[in-house]
């Protein structure tokens, strides 16, 4: 038997990085939601246009400009911030929990992927996802509501800080939970109030003093925000703090996910 380092059992052949594994993993994942994409894709936009069409109808003709724009341009950026948020935590969380309920996680734990490639290549089903539907709705709103790109750039910083944080939030959501009651339960007592009270229909600065500090914890305002001066180029926090905390808040998610991944957190038996 050869005593070669390349040869013995145990010993990854691949360099510092799986390259090849990592990408299939990334394909598998993008795979998956395009497969779908009339309840990936179609949905969430239907999903942002009824938002958008009864809150137009309901107040916009009775509401004022909000921080100097119309109402239903303000409330825009926000219903695209929150509809890249689910949809990004929908496609990490729910590819992770149904491996387990099914049974093939061993499938993905199994081939010689690190901890770090594994999280990589479940982001960027998360970031693919997310970022497809701030495309679609980001071209609908500047075709029909007119809205404009004051900051292009910001915009594409805060889009990708969104799926990115809530991709890794989704890996965790995955991981932590054993069966579909309890997804149910943190998609409704977290990730839905959290999107709800962070901003996306109403400019914090109506708020009492003690809810908009409350306000100021919440890491989705930072990202709906972010999102408005990308397109507006208004906002009611400074658009430097809004990147500092995302990507604090995203590093540290990235961090917790690939240390579950390590330990095989829930994971294994």
């Amino acid at each position: 038997m050869s005593d070669r380092p390349d040869t013995q059992m145990g010993v990854r052949r691949f360099g510092r990085w799986n390259w090849l594994g990592m990408i299939t993993l990334a394909e598998r994942e993008c795979r998956r939601f395009l497969g779908i994409w009339a309840q990936t894709v179609m949905g969430p936009l239907i999903n942002a246009g009824l938002f958008l069409a009864v809150f137009a109808i309901a107040i916009g003709p009775t509401r004022g400009d909000v921080m100097g724009v119309p109402y239903v341009q303000f409330m825009a950026p926000g219903l695209l911030m929150m509809t890249v948020i689910q949809n990004s935590f929908a496609n990490t969380s729910s590819s992770l929990l149904a491996a387990k309920v099914q049974g093939n996680i061993v499938d993905t734990l199994m081939p010689p992927l690190s901890a770090i490639e594994m999280t990589v290549g479940y982001l960027a089903g998360g970031v693919a996802r997310g970022g497809l539907v701030a495309v679609v709705i980001g071209v609908v709103m500047v075709l029909v509501l007119g809205t404009g790109m004051a900051h292009p750039l910001v915009f594409l910083l805060f889009v990708l800080l969104g799926a990115l944080m809530m991709g890794a939030l989704g890996v965790l959501a995955g991981i932590y939970a054993s069966k579909f009651d309890q997804m149910s339960a943190i998609t409704n007592f977290i990730i839905t109030p959290l999107s709800f009270l962070s901003g996306t229909f109403y400019s914090i600065d109506a708020l009492p003093p003690a809810l908009t500090a409350a306000s100021h914890l919440n890491p989705f305002f930072y990202l709906i925000d972010g999102a408005r001066y990308g397109t507006l180029g208004v906002s009611d926090a400074p658009p430097l703090l809004g990147v500092v905390v995302c990507l604090g808040v995203t590093a540290a998610l990235v961090a917790l996910a690939c240390s579950w991944f390590r330990r095989g957190y829930r994971l294994k038996a």
